[in-house]
């Protein structure tokens, strides 16, 4: 049986992947900054403690992970799923708007693996699973300000990945695509109100009216995903990217070639800068 503590399981992904992991006999720490929707949608299960936290709270993240391991004995899987998007171009979102994203996705997501790893490193194991996105790997119009919280996640994950091994703890970076859960709707999606109409009409302004006719229209299913969730899970050698999604393997496919592509044209100038060796020597 695999503990599991799970940020933002109330809705979306984190309620699908508490739905799969108690189907598989596990035990979940299910976390919500109202802990009681977590308790409505599940009932009481022998397997299951609903904890309160707001990930951007740290000392909430300790208490939490302290019940975890109390109740428990143990935290084996770590799925930092809290977090929303924030769509806009670059320009118009606010440094307000900004601070709060990365207070969530970033900040968030710090403060609570930090509250998690002394446990993970005193049992010499554990996995962690950081939820990015597409837009993480590749920088959507409309999307910067948010991509680059999930691209500080994927760097994060990668370091993390370097000096957590050899205490026997896995890292995978989750990168959902397109998937049709509630993540364009107003409850977890923030839209930059300063519209500046040179926009409008350009890829970042046409983004928020895609984003509005995609809401529920996404091709990737959620149950689907949370499924694969806990096959990663239980995979023996788990990899340190998992993209999810026919959108994002064809985007991670493109954005590869184009890089491959463009450093071919430009490598001679990119090697150009190291110092010479004198040929005479």
């Amino acid at each position: 049986m695999k503990v599991w503590f799970i940020t933002g399981a109330s809705r979306g992904f984190g309620a699908l992947m508490t739905k799969e992991a108690l189907a598989a006999g596990d035990a979940v720490v299910a976390t919500a900054r109202n802990p009681k929707s977590v308790t409505d949608k599940f009932g009481e299960h022998p397997n299951l403690i609903a904890v309160a936290l707001d990930v951007t709270n740290e000392g909430q993240a300790k208490e939490a992970a302290a019940k975890a391991v109390e109740r428990f004995g143990r935290i084996d899987v770590l799925a930092n799923n809290a977090g929303y998007g924030l769509l806009g171009a670059v320009e118009e979102a606010t440094a307000e708007e900004v601070e709060r994203l990365y207070a969530t996705n970033v900040f968030g997501l710090l403060k609570v693996t930090r509250a998690v790893l002394p446990y993970m490193r005193r049992q010499r194991s554990g996995h962690i699973l950081n939820f990015s996105s597409i837009g993480g790997y590749f920088g959507y119009p409309g999307w910067g300000v948010y991509g680059s919280t999930k691209f500080a996640v994927e760097g994060l994950s990668e370091s993390l990945a370097a000096e957590l091994e050899p205490f026997g703890i896995k890292v995978t970076i989750v990168e959902p695509g397109f998937f049709r859960t509630d993540f364009l709707a107003d409850n977890s999606l923030a839209v930059s109100p300063a519209s500046i109409p040179d926009y409008i009409g350009t890829p970042a302004g046409n983004m928020r009216d895609f984003a509005a006719d995609a809401n529920h229209a996404q091709p990737g299913d959620p149950a689907r995903l949370a499924a694969g969730i806990i096959t990663l899970a239980n995979a023996a050698n788990p990899p340190l990217r998992m993209p999810f999604g026919s959108d994002t393997v064809a985007k991670i496919e493109e954005q590869n070639a184009s890089v491959a592509k463009e450093l071919a044209e430009w490598r001679e100038l990119a090697v150009s800068t190291d110092f010479q060796r004198d040929a005479a020597a």
